[in-house]
């Protein structure tokens, strides 16, 4: 709408670019053509003649011409016949207003004047390109704390990080994806940035990126975690400091405080991810305590019930006394204690004649024991399996038990049973019903069954237990013994195992559904290995523990029945066998259908009261990939076209605690497996692959680093150097080399830039050098040999970027446009350009080919390296011509995964041969110590009439990457060379090219003299080897013919090389 870009030819021509007065006019174009004599005789007229042009039906017209008008360069137009084709983009399409086409950015002043005229607003409001991606000279510097946050604002304000962004009937028509969704990771509301948000952040939006290019509609769904623990032990930690509890407060008061709490300091994490440029939805930003994924939470805990997949039962749990609830194992980290203590002692036997020796690393849960178990065929205790032996300091009775699980060589080979406080004492006593006596509160003091022991802290019982122990003769002694010691990540004491009355789920049949998805290959991994892992944490899956003490998160949707004395019917069923649906409680969506189900059980006078606990984190976090696009109503078009999504990237540390509960959730409440793909990134490490931590003083921050590097070396440091699954290790050398890499991106454009301004062209003809589609094979071998070379190079490396990325494999997919970037656009074909640009006798068409070549390879690289550098590839795009609206909606370079791009075998091995000669000479001046600005001569013989002719096409450019003096440099054919009578530097490039330059200039013949010899000693050693195969009777007689004949040939040859290095010393002595 707002352009005066030349319009592109259609996909399939790719005739050469006309100027816009031939191409046929549309309506409107011949609307604005008669409209040319009402502006130019109302140009005057100010306001007036705009309102009259408006009226007339030219007010489009008129914003159209003006900015026609008020595009130029300096200096006088050139007509330029364009021939190289280029990148087709979305830019031209029908957007809706604020969608459409804005001006080449090089006029985007004089267009932002216009549309403020026109329109009487900004160009987008809220947000605008910043000043450096749009006009003015380009500095020689990339500063990204001038671009990074007014270009995020506009990408965000423009509606590009939504999947409208795409078309998706066009997307559909070329038989892509109907969308393409990633979940994000709800990291903690609360929470802070660091490297392993970062990791995911940088991986998943070049996800995004790469999709979004691709055409298909995507949808990166961003959102928080109430973070149940994490969050209400901050509240309860300030509410400290005013001398108050949560108990004091009140459960209403203590919520509405976490309400604030998290208002007040939630949502900075979200801010940081934008800072590193993540093109997330956030109008679609979801919280797990929002209206809307609560009712998920509470519809899919009744459907779970209904389907007889929640119970309520004892079962052992990881209890952390500090925080007063149980906690998952994920919030469970263990901590090595080298100088543990074994405690050996005796288990007086009920008969009076004599013990069982035990050994136990708590001593305090003596007052828990229900059972002695030893070996069954351990020949030391056969005979005492079936009696009873006496709890010591306690007196109570308990049998003697076999089982397998038990180690005879551990200990005295008999293990003390309390299946109250052990998960493994849990599951024997189980198998052989054992009493279970709880001897512990949830505070970790000893409670009643302890008897004189009761109320004492557990390690102050500990001390007094084995005290009298000794006293009483039944301590044997205490040795050392290394432990790990189970630590709540929150609370930060040890984890108590107990027994405890919670809600569970039941995971068996639901986890045999997610292997299957595996198995299947409806969900897989990337990489592969991870499978193992799931197949291991799956096949021996335990009940999940849902319900929590907290008051935090979602409430449990149950509803108790109250007896008169207000105690709990159903803690009084739980040990009686119900037949009915009498079982104290009733599950329900509100307390409205609570009462009227409870009414129907137990009468109009029934009271009711809701359970005080809340679901585990992990519980609603399940739901994420579906709840959030707005499950449970399966009708409406979001759950239809943005589920099951097509990527899960997170972290493989919580692939069972959360990977695995979405795909059983998923399965089980939608039918569907919820990804295509899990893809798994290891942990950030620094640079000597050690753990980051505050202790060790090596975390690096990455908001810290962003200000200091910009957020596209950070992105780009994280996601190369690894490979899928593995460690990252992240060193400050490492993001300071991609800030470079950020500057020389910056200063090939820069120079693409002044090199187009300096050209001198009209904006009509600057428009025509915009990217409009890939070279097909015809044009590519039409050009000179240069750049066919850097066309077919670039079309590899995106045949091998596009592949990497539909592969997952990143780090790759960053290596290959890098290498090809600093090392073959850069390093060669911009410096090849500087000499084509300044050739003697050098065309318009043949200067119009090398910038035509300079800015389509250009423009590849920076599609590319988008998905990783956002930043500074959105600001050099915008400085260029191009079509479209913004680099983050332009098609990719490779859109078909069908069809090849054209590729020069011939070119690339042409210049792939004077790449040798100049990378031989370069060697030669290094190690000679030719300083850097002295040209040298040089003598390049060459063999092959072909290789000849090909190097002769870049024969200036060869002297000037080389540094060779183009007055004393000849390139002649071998058989016509006369050896100069100078000592010389020979260099053996291959068989058939060498080249030599003047020892004068190099360096002292001695010198040269020890640089041959070693390198004929080498050759010599090679012919050496060649001869034992050959003398070999096993080899000649036993090796295929051609093999054979194909060692001789490569031994002459190396005997020709040698000959001509011995000939080389022999001259210079």
């Amino acid at each position: 709408r707002h352009s005066a870009q030349a319009p592109m030819p259609p996909r399939t021509s790719f005739a050469p670019l006309l100027p816009p007065s031939s191409l046929p006019l549309s309506r409107r174009a011949r609307r604005a053509r008669w409209g040319t004599p009402v502006i130019t005789l109302l140009a005057s007229a100010g306001v007036l003649a705009v309102a009259c042009v408006a009226t007339l039906g030219y007010a489009e017209p008129l914003r159209t011409r003006i900015s026609t008008r008020t595009q130029t360069f300096r200096g006088t137009p050139q007509t330029i016949p364009s021939r190289i084709p280029a990148l087709r983009t979305r830019g031209t399409r029908d957007y809706p207003p604020s969608r459409r086409t804005p001006p080449h950015p090089l006029f985007a002043t004089e267009v932002a004047r216009e549309v403020q005229t026109a329109e009487g607003g900004t160009l987008e409001k809220g947000g605008t390109l910043p000043k450096v991606a749009v006009d003015g000279e380009i500095p020689s510097v990339y500063n990204f704390k001038e671009v990074e946050e007014d270009l995020y604002k506009w990408w965000e304000t423009k509606g590009f990080f939504k999947p409208a962004a795409v078309d998706s009937e066009k997307a559909t028509k070329e038989g892509k994806r109907k969308s393409y969704v990633i979940p994000m990771p709800p990291p903690n509301v609360t929470g802070y940035l660091h490297m392993g948000h970062a990791l995911f952040v940088a991986i998943q939006d070049i996800l995004a990126r790469f999709h979004r290019m691709l055409g298909e509609p995507t949808l990166w769904l961003p959102g928080t975690d109430h973070a149940g623990i994490a969050t209400q032990l901050l509240v309860e930690r300030d509410l400290a400091t005013q001398n108050k509890t949560r108990q004091e407060i009140g459960r209403a008061a203590f919520l509405d405080r976490v309400w604030e709490w998290k208002n007040e300091k939630g949502g900075y994490i979200t801010k940081q991810m934008r800072r590193l440029g993540a093109s997330a939805d956030w109008e679609r930003e979801r919280f797990t305590l929002d209206p809307d994924m609560s009712a998920a939470v509470v519809e899919a805990f009744v459907r779970l019930h209904e389907k007889g997949l929640i119970y309520r039962g004892d079962r052992m749990v990881n209890w952390s006394p500090n925080l007063q609830t149980a906690v998952s194992d994920l919030e469970v980290e263990y901590e090595d204690r080298p100088n543990g203590k074994l405690y050996y002692f005796k288990y007086p036997l009920a008969s009076g004649e004599g013990f069982l020796p035990v050994a136990t690393t708590r001593p305090e849960t003596i007052l828990g024991d229900t059972a002695v178990c030893v070996h069954p065929e351990d020949p030391r205790y056969k005979d005492l399996i079936g009696q009873e032996a006496v709890v010591p300091m306690v007196g109570r009775k308990i049998p003697i038990i076999a089982d397998d699980y038990v180690d005879m060589e551990f200990g005295t080979g008999a293990l003390k049973i309390t299946p109250a406080h052990d998960p493994n004492d849990y599951e024997i006593g189980k198998r052989h019903n054992l009493e279970t006596v709880m001897m512990m509160n949830k505070d970790a003091t000893i409670n009643q069954n302890g008897g004189k022991y009761a109320g004492l802290d557990r390690y102050k019982c500990r001390t007094a237990l084995w005290e009298d122990m000794q006293s009483e003769g039944l301590a044997i002694n205490i040795t050392k013994h290394a432990t790990r010691v189970p630590i709540s990540q929150r609370g930060g004491e040890m984890i108590e195992p107990m027994a405890s009355t919670q809600w569970f789920v039941k995971t068996e049949g639901m986890a045999a559904k997610a292997l299957d998805a595996v198995r299947s290959g409806k969900t897989k991994f990337v990489p592969p290995r991870f499978e193992r892992m799931w197949d291991y944490w799956l096949e021996d899956i335990r009940d999940w523990c849902i319900s929590r003490q907290l008051w935090w998160g979602h409430r449990i949707p149950v509803w108790h029945v109250l007896t008169e004395d207000g105690s709990l019917l159903s803690d009084q069923l739980m040990s009686k066998e119900v037949t009915d649906d009498k079982v104290g409680y009733v599950v329900a969506r509100n307390e409205v259908d609570a009462y009227e189900k409870a009414k129907a059980l137990y009468g109009d006078d029934v009271k009711l009261k809701q359970d005080d606990d809340v679901l585990d984190t992990w519980f609603s976090s399940g739901l994420w990939p579906f709840a959030t696009v707005g499950w449970p109503d399966t009708a409406q078009p979001d759950f239809k076209d943005f589920y099951p999504a097509a990527v899960l990237e997170t972290g493989y540390d919580i692939l069972f605690f959360w990977v695995a509960r979405m795909v059983m959730m998923g399965i089980e409440l939608t039918g569907e497996t919820p990804f295509e793909t899990i893809y798994l990134h290891g942990l950030v490490r620094d640079g000597q692959g050690k753990k980051m931590s505050k202790t060790t003083g090596n975390v690096i921050d990455p908001i810290e680093t962003i200000d200091t590097y910009g957020a596209d070396a950070l992105r780009y440091s994280l996601v190369t150097g690894g490979a899928p699954g593995q460690d990252v290790p992240l060193a400050m050398e490492k993001i300071e080399g991609n800030r470079n890499f950020a500057n020389k991106l910056w200063n090939a454009g820069r120079y693409l830039v002044q090199m187009i301004d300096n050209a001198n062209l009209s904006p009509q003809q600057a428009a025509g050098l915009a990217v409009s589609g890939p070279i097909e094979q015809k044009d590519l071998d039409n050009l000179p040999l240069a750049e066919r070379y850097i066309v077919s190079r670039a079309h590899e490396t995106i045949e091998g970027v596009t592949s990497a990325l539909h592969a997952h494999n990143i780090a790759e997919a960053g290596s290959l446009v890098y290498d090809f970037f600093w090392n073959q656009y850069t390093n060669w074909y911009i410096e090849a350009s500087k000499v084509h640009a300044s050739r003697e006798g050098a065309t318009d068409e043949s200067k119009e080919t090398v910038l035509r070549t300079l800015v389509y390879v250009f423009d590849a690289s920076l599609r590319m390296l988008h998905p990783f550098m956002p930043y500074v590839t959105e600001t050099l795009w915008q400085r260029l011509p191009h079509h479209g609206e913004s680099l983050m909606i332009a098609d990719w370079p490779k859109l078909s995964q069908a069809s090849a791009l054209a590729r020069s075998a011939a070119a690339e091995k042409d210049f792939g041969i004077l790449q040798e000669v100049v990378n031989a000479v370069r060697s030669a001046r290094a190690e000679y110590k030719v300083e850097p600005g002295k040209k040298v001569g040089a003598s390049i013989m060459v063999k092959d009439p072909d290789m000849l002719s090909a190097l002769n096409q870049e024969k200036d450019v060869l002297a000037f990457i080389a540094r060779i003096d183009p007055g004393n440099y000849e390139l002649i054919n071998a058989a016509d060379y006369v050896a100069s009578e100078a000592k010389t530097v020979k260099l053996v490039i291959r068989e058939g090219l060498e080249v030599e330059l003047p020892l004068s200039q190099m360096v002292d013949a001695e010198k040269e003299k020890q640089r041959l010899s070693k390198q004929a000693e080498k050759m010599q050693k090679d012919i050496d080897l060649l001869d034992k195969r050959l003398s070999s009777k096993g080899f000649v007689d036993k090796a295929p013919p051609a093999k054979v004949e194909e060692t001789r040939g490569q031994r002459e040859e190396k005997a020709a090389q040698l000959a001509k290095v011995m000939q080389a010393i022999a001259d210079l002595a």
